[in-house]
């Protein structure tokens, strides 16, 4: 028999595997980075930072973040590292989020594995979110040093467009990415919505910056020096001042004017009133028609002080000068505020009481004054409307009952309210009911970027009836007297 000789079965050698990606380096990480932040895909092929590259690029990202926020702060800051820190969880929040959602997806050949891939992603997310991040500087910047003042003031749309479109920018970004890692439409879905949700909790519980403007060094607030002489010119400046009220005009409409401001401990008050009165004798024709009452002790021997009684009184002298049917008596109001809506008063070593809406209406109402426009720049002044509102008044207040106002700190220039409705808008027009309109959203973009913690104030206003057909006749003369 012929035997069959049976070769023995060659090997077969395995399949050549590719060679991993070569490592980037971490000017690489950075440039994909940069190219992700305007929507490019980054070209990483699968690769992974290593633990040192991120380590740098954290640090990279919070040394431009903490170094361009200073300019956020015009004049004097202090680093607030509580504040800075508090701000990471969002980072740990978003990086868990996205681990979460690269759970179970189905990998691609140019991606790196998970965890691998949330590395990826966090490495090109941090660099790529500093490209509207440093645009949400400059314009902080800017505004910290009052260049965008004039054009936010005009435009309120305009600041809130920019916020929102920082956020939607942010957001996109992260969402890009979430997809060149492979995500499906229902997990991208997610992760803008859990992106959208961290962001808003850590703007609404965690505003804090990285810099805060340091405070002045505190200084002992000056003292009525309470003598005979002080309290005999005290006097003298009463009579002075009442003697000095021009009289009603017979067939005119005139405006008069009361100012109090109780509050001797801060200037912003002294401030705010005189620039209350210098609108009125200016903008509606009250020279000589303006009582301004004012605590404060540099103003002691100029100015009447401003307790409740002198405020009946004012409003008494005022009675009696002007036509109480026909003209109309303003009253300003301006001061810290309490939830039980007091008025605080102070002028040490002289005891003030504080002033009470009731005692206001009572000494108008007792005056016989028809038409009265109303305003009152403190906080919780919303409690206010309701004791004083009727068919032939107007009411203003730079808050609501619950909310605090803003702006009356000691280093204040004018209450939040007081520039926005004096200062700013009735310069514009002699409409109180359009500069209140026009003044709210200005008064909502300023506590937004000052970080007002306790929200809106929210100002209110109330107008009879019967006392806005006076108010336009008024406008309507005081705007052709003002004609050339």
């Amino acid at each position: 028999m012929n035997e069959i000789a049976i070769a023995p079965a060659q090997a077969v050698a395995p399949a050549p595997q590719p060679a991993p990606p070569p490592d980037l380096p971490l000017a690489g990480w950075v440039r994909e980075g940069l190219r992700s932040g305007v929507f490019l895909p980054p070209r990483v092929a699968g690769r992974a930072p290593r633990p040192l590259q991120l380590l740098l690029l954290v640090l990279l990202t919070a040394v431009v973040e903490i170094g361009l926020g200073r300019l956020e702060v015009a004049g004097p800051a202090s680093f607030n590292l509580r504040g800075y820190l508090a701000s990471w969880w969002g980072v740990a929040a978003s990086v868990l989020l996205v681990w979460s959602l690269l759970w179970g997806r189905r990998a691609t050949g140019a991606e790196a594995p998970r965890p691998a891939g949330v590395a990826s992603w966090f490495a090109l997310w941090m660099v790529a979110a500093l490209v509207p991040g440093l645009v949400s500087q400059v314009f902080g910047a800017l505004q910290a040093h009052e260049r965008l003042a004039a054009v936010f003031a005009e435009s309120a749309l305009l600041a809130w467009s920019i916020y929102f479109g920082l956020w939607a920018w942010t957001v996109a970004i992260a969402v890009r990415l979430g997809w060149h890692f492979g995500l499906d439409r229902r997990r991208l879905a997610a992760l803008a919505l859990g992106l959208c949700v961290i962001f808003g909790l850590s703007a609404w519980q965690l505003p804090d910056r990285p810099w805060e403007a340091d405070a002045p060094l505190a200084e002992e607030a000056p003292r009525l020096v309470l003598s005979q002489e002080s309290i005999e010119a005290q006097q003298a400046v009463w009579q002075q001042a009442v003697a000095g009220l021009a009289p009603q005009r017979p067939g005119v409409v005139d405006v008069y004017g009361l100012v109090f401001a109780p509050y001797g401990s801060e200037e912003v008050f002294l401030r705010e009133s005189t620039l209350v009165a210098d609108v009125l004798a200016q903008r509606f024709d009250a020279q000589g028609r303006v009582l301004q009452l004012v605590n404060n002790p540099a103003t002691a021997a100029t100015l009447p002080w401003a307790t409740p009684l002198n405020l009946r009184r004012a409003v008494e002298a005022l009675a009696q000068r002007m036509d109480k049917q026909e003209d109309v008596l303003v009253v300003y109001l301006t001061s810290h505020g309490a939830s039980n809506f007091q008025l605080s008063a102070a002028n040490p070593p002289l005891e003030v009481d504080t002033v009470s809406p009731g005692e206001l209406r009572r000494a108008l109402d007792e005056a016989g004054i028809r038409n009265r426009v109303i305003a009152i720049s403190a906080c919780f002044s919303g409690g206010w409307v309701g004791p004083l509102a009727s068919d032939s008044s107007l009411v203003m207040t730079a808050a609501d009952a619950e909310h605090t106002s803003y702006g009356c700190g000691s280093r204040s220039e004018l209450t939040f309210f007081g520039r926005a409705m004096f200062d700013e808008q009735l310069r514009r027009t002699r409409s109180f009911e359009q500069a209140f309109a026009a003044a709210v959203p200005v008064i909502r973009q300023r506590e937004v970027e000052a970080r007002k913690p306790d929200g809106f104030s929210n100002p209110q206003i109330s107008v009879g009836e019967k006392i806005r057909p006076v108010l336009q006749a008024l406008e309507q003369r005081l705007d052709q007297a003002s004609r050339p």
